[in-house]
C-alpha cells in the first residue's frame, strides 16, 4: 500500500516490513499487541531530531512499562545514522529509510514554509538545548525541508493520533502521548 495522503485518527496503520539500523527485521505487525509511537524524523545529524530522540529515550523505560514501544524513522542511510543519532543508542529501533518509502506510506512530506518558520520560532531552543547537548548539524540526506510526523498507534493497529508537524521541530507533545496511555490504563 502506498499513500501520499495524510492519515487520520481511526485509520489502520499501514503495515511495513523493513530493517533497523543494525539490520534486524522490523515489522509493524510485530507491534500489534502493544501501543506504538511511530516517529518520522529528518536526517541523522538534524539537531532538533537528535534532541527529540534524546528526550524520548529518557521517557521510554516508563512508557515501555505502560505497554508502549517506539520506532524512529530517518531519511538517512544506516552508516550516517550510526555516525550521528545512533551514537545515542536509544532503547528503541532506529530505521533508515533513504528511499523514503515509509514516509510516502504514511504521507509524511516536505515544506519550505515549515523549514523557514522553525528558524524564527526555534532559534532559542536550537541554541540552548540542542547545541548545548552537542547535537551539531552535519550533512543533510534526503531533503533539508522534511517535516517530522508522529503516529500514536493503539493495540490492534488503529491510529489514535496522527501528528504532522508544522515545522522542522514540531512533534506530538509528550503530554498528549501520556494522556492516551493514562486513559488506556
Amino acid at each position: 500500500m502506498t499513500t501520499t495522503t495524510r492519515l487520520k485518527p481511526g485509520d489502520p496503520a499501514p503495515d511495513f516490513d523493513t530493517c533497523d539500523l543494525h539490520g534486524k527485521n522490523v515489522q509493524l505487525d510485530g507491534y500489534r499487541e502493544r501501543w506504538l509511537l511511530l516517529s518520522f524524523y529528518r536526517y541523522a545529524s538534524c539537531p532538533l531530531c537528535n534532541l527529540r530522540v534524546h528526550e524520548l529515550a529518557r521517557k521510554q523505560p516508563g512508557w515501555r512499562a505502560q505497554g508502549m514501544d517506539m520506532l524512529a524513522v530517518f531519511q538517512s542511510r544506516a552508516d550516517r545514522m550510526l555516525k550521528y543519532v545512533g551514537k545515542q543508542q536509544p532503547p528503541f529501533p532506529l530505521i533508515p529509510d533513504p528511499e523514503q518509502r515509509l514516509y510516502a506510506l504514511y504521507g509524511v512530506g516536505h515544506s519550505w514554509t515549515g523549514f523557514f518558520r522553525a528558524w524564527g520560532m526555534r532559534l532559542p531552543e536550537i541554541g540552548r538545548s540542542v547545541m548545548g547537548r552537542g547535537f551539531l548539524p552535519g550533512s543533510v540526506e534526503g531533503g533539508l525541508h522534511r517535516i517530522p510526523a508522529d503516529f500514536l498507534i493503539a493495540p490492534g493497529g488503529t491510529i489514535i493520533e496522527a501528528h504532522y508537524g508544522k515545522d522542522i521541530g514540531d512533534h506530538l507533545p509528550v503530554e498528549r502521548i501520556e494522556h492516551h496511555l493514562k486513559e488506556a490504563a
